[in-house]
This record gives structure tokens, sequence and C-alpha cells, in this order.
């Protein structure tokens, strides 16, 4: 369900411009009906400036009146007809300084015990460049020696369902994960 955008203002609006019970606007905008009057009163919202919400489209003429004459029906968001924008997907996840040393190891298991991903799976998944998978995967990396391969979820560098999911779609077993999460639930 969509919100009403800017609800004090649109309260205000609604305050100056309708019959509305203060119940009935309360409801409307998602504000505690005191609060509704004491807008209405002076003391709150003072220089806030009325926002219109049927010239914005969120709400109908006929939804308006229909609730002036009604003092106990309640105002509904007009449907947009407008797509719903979608979920932008997170950018790549800050990783503190004292664990990006701890990227090398985790690139080193996923290429060992997973070698299906893609290396942009592993770029997702550990927040990393090629360069850097293709030089462990090629044992070029400059601190090569010091590389153990350690368990990127057990690490924290991400999340045990991004890895499951990234081996699904990769077309790998999860039966190694399902071993390592059942050893780490052990007291």
């Amino acid at each position: 369900m969509t919100q009403l955008l800017m609800p004090k203002a649109s309260a205000v609006w609604l305050i100056d411009n309708t019959s509305l019970s203060f119940e009935q606007i309360a409801n409307f905008c998602s504000l505690h009906p005191l609060e509704v009057q004491s807008i209405a009163d002076g003391e709150a919202g003072i220089g806030i400036q009325g926002y219109d919400p049927v010239q914005n489209g969120q709400l109908t003429q006929e939804e308006l009146d229909r609730c002036q004459k009604d003092p106990t029906a309640q105002l509904m968001l007009a449907e947009s007809d407008l797509p719903t924008p979608n979920r932008r997907t997170k950018g790549p996840r800050y990783v503190p300084v004292a664990r990006r040393g701890d990227k090398p190891d985790g690139i080193a298991w996923l290429v060992k015990h997973h070698p299906e991903l893609k290396d942009s799976q592993i770029v997702k998944l550990i927040g990393t460049t090629k360069e850097t998978i293709s030089k462990i995967r090629e044992r070029t990396h400059w601190n090569i020696a010091n590389i153990t391969a350690k368990h990127p979820a057990m690490l924290g560098l991400c999340a045990q369902g991004d890895l499951d999911a990234a081996i699904e779609k990769a077309g790998g077993s999860t039966q190694v994960e399902e071993q390592i999460s059942n050893l780490s639930e052990l007291p």
C-alpha cells in the first residue's frame, strides 16, 4: 500500500479547505487526532504550507465529497495508474578495513570448493575485482603464500543465503555449505 505524500501538509490543507472531522483527517494522514486538532488550533504545524491531495492525485474529489457527507466514512487513497518503481538493489557492501585482508581467503575458498561460480558472481558476493580473482586462480597474487581458503560467510564477507543462491544459480551443490552451517550451529 502506498502512503500519503507529506501527511502534515495534507492535513493542513484538509483542515483549511474541507469539513472533514479531525478523526477522518487523522486516519487519512496517519496522525493522531489530537495532533490534527493542535494543527487546527494553530499550536502545531505553524508555517506548514498546505498540500492539496486532490490536485496531486492522491485523493479524488468524489472520495472527498463522499466523506464530507458521511462523518463515519474513511478517506481512501486514490489508486495510481503509474507503475510501481523497482526496488534498487544494494550496491557493494562496505567492508571494514580490518576485514579487507580476509577477502583473498574467501575468494580462495570459493575458487577451491566451487569452481563453477563465475567471476561476476564472486565479485558480487565478496565485493572484489575480477583481476584479484584471476590472480588467486592462477596463484600469482602478491600474497599467495599467506592466503588460506576460508569460508566467506564465516568471515562475514557475504551472507550464507546469498552464497547458497549463487551456488544454486551456478548449478553447484550446497552440501558443503550445509555441513559447515550444521557445524557452526553446534555448541
